[in-house]
C-alpha cells in the first residue's frame, strides 16, 4: 500500500466519479482505475461498488477514508514540527474565515504576519461556517474564524471578540435619522439579507420570531458587498456586523444601533484539538487577538 494510491483513494471518495478525480489528479482514467483495483487486492474487500455510471462507497471504504485521513494528518504534523526547527522560515498556514472577518477583522493582521514572516505561504480563504469546520476535520485548514458557539468534540474555540449588529439604511430612508431602531424595524422597512443557509440571518429570523414575526426580505443576495451595493442605491435596509458597516465607510448609507433586542455574535478562532498546533498558527493567533484588542481599545464607545 502506497501513499500514492492512498491519495487517488481519497480524491475518488470525494467526486465518486473516475472521471473527474483522474482530471482532478491530472491522471489518466485507467491509471486511477489501475490503482484502485490494486489498492482493492491489498486490502482484500472493494471499496467501492460500480453500479453503472455510479460509484458507491463500501463500508470497507468508509473505514479507510476515516483512517486515511488520520495518516495524512499525522504526516502533517510531521512536517509542521520539523518546520519549526527552520524557526519559521518557511512552511504554510491555511485559515479558514467568514466572510465578515476577511472584510474587516483580517487585513491588518495579515498584512503584518507577511511582513514578518514572508516566507510562510499563507492562504485566507472565505468560507460558511460549515465548509470552516469540515476542512478543519479533514486537516485541510490550520485554524478557523467563525461567529457561533463551536459544539464539537474535535474542536477547541478560543472566543475574542463580542460583534453587535446593527441596521444599514440608504441616509435619505426616514429610518436613518433615528438615534436607534428595534428589529421591529423589519416590519416597516424592505430588507435585503443573507440566505437563510447563513448563520447571521438564522440568528436574525430567531429574534424576530420571538417578537411575533418572520423576516420578509425583498432580495436575498449570498455576499456583503451586493446587500450593501444594493443599500446604497436605496433598495432597502440590512443587517450587518457593525464593525463591517463602519469599516465601510459608505456616505450613501447609514449606521443605526440596534437596542430591544440588542443583537451580538461571538467571533472565535477554531482549530483542531488533537492537531499540533504550529507555530505559525499560534503566531497568527496572537497577532489577531492582540490587533483586534488594539483596535476595540481605539474605538470610539458604542
Amino acid at each position: 500500500m502506497e501513499l500514492k494510491q492512498l491519495e487517488y483513494f481519497m480524491a475518488l471518495c470525494r467526486e465518486l466519479h473516475f472521471t473527474r478525480a483522474a482530471e482532478k489528479l491530472n491522471i489518466a482514467q485507467p491509471s486511477l482505475s489501475q490503482q484502485i483495483r490494486l489498492l482493492e487486492h491489498e486490502i482484500g474487500m472493494p471499496l467501492f461498488n460500480r453500479s453503472g455510471k455510479r460509484t458507491v462507497m463500501t463500508e470497507a471504504g468508509n473505514i479507510l477514508l476515516q483512517h486515511c485521513y488520520n495518516i495524512f494528518h499525522e504526516l502533517s504534523q510531521a512536517r509542521d514540527a520539523i518546520s519549526e526547527l527552520q524557526g519559521l522560515k518557511r512552511g504554510t498556514l491555511k485559515i479558514g474565515a467568514l466572510l465578515t472577518v476577511v472584510n474587516y477583522l483580517l487585513p491588518r493582521t495579515v498584512v503584518e504576519f507577511h511582513r514578518s514572516y514572508p516566507n510562510i505561504e499563507l492562504s485566507v480563504l472565505g468560507l460558511r461556517t460549515g465548509d470552516i469546520y469540515d476542512r478543519l476535520l479533514q486537516n485541510e485548514l490550520d485554524l478557523g474564524i467563525v461567529a457561533q458557539r463551536v459544539e464539537h468534540r474535535d474542536l477547541e474555540a478560543v472566543p475574542f471578540l463580542t460583534q453587535h449588529l446593527a441596521l444599514a439604511a440608504p441616509v435619505d430612508n426616514p429610518v436613518a435619522k433615528r438615534q436607534f431602531v428595534t428589529l421591529d424595524v423589519l416590519r416597516e422597512i424592505p430588507s435585503i439579507l443573507l440566505p437563510e443557509t447563513y448563520f447571521l440571518r438564522q440568528l436574525i429570523n430567531e429574534k424576530c420570531r420571538t417578537l411575533g414575526f418572520e423576516p420578509r426580505p425583498v432580495m436575498e443576495m449570498t455576499t456583503m458587498e451586493s446587500i450593501m451595493n444594493m443599500v446604497g442605491k436605496g433598495i432597502g435596509a440590512t443587517i450587518l456586523p457593525k464593525g463591517y458597516l463602519n469599516a465601510i465607510g459608505n456616505k450613501s448609507i447609514q449606521t443605526i444601533p440596534i437596542q430591544k433586542p440588542d443583537l451580538t455574535t461571538e467571533i472565535s478562532i477554531v482549530y483542531r484539538k488533537n492537531k499540533h498546533m504550529c507555530a505559525a498558527s499560534r503566531v497568527f493567533m496572537k497577532l489577531l487577538i492582540s490587533s483586534v484588542k488594539s483596535e476595540t481599545a481605539d474605538a470610539p464607545p458604542r
